[in-house]
């Protein structure tokens, strides 16, 4: 028996960046059987030989990304949010004299 496998991740953040319009049949069913129906729509997925060899096929229409580095990235958009001040508008009276 073989020991543990590499120490890859074992789940994957798989987004559809580009639209099916105008792709090859195989693909669109790929696509779809990946779980994916809209563009910019994310699924997480086991990280198995199976869903690689998914990938692979349609990998010009897909962003792919470790469940770690999609939650890293998450993370530093939010603390760059939370960094900007807010926007204070004051809509004082005119001073009439």
């Amino acid at each position: 028996m073989a020991g543990p496998g590499p120490a890859w991740s074992s789940r994957l953040a798989i987004q559809l960046v580009r639209g099916l319009p105008g792709t090859r049949q195989i693909h669109r069913r790929t696509v779809r059987a990946l779980g994916l129906r809209k563009v910019n729509q994310m699924v997480f997925r086991e990280n198995t030989s199976t869903i690689r060899g998914m990938i692979n096929q349609v990998k010009r229409l897909l962003s792919v990304e470790t469940v770690e580095m999609y939650e890293a990235r998450v993370k530093e958009q939010a603390e760059h949010r939370a960094l900007r001040p807010p926007l204070v508008i004051n809509h004082s009276q005119p001073v009439s004299s």
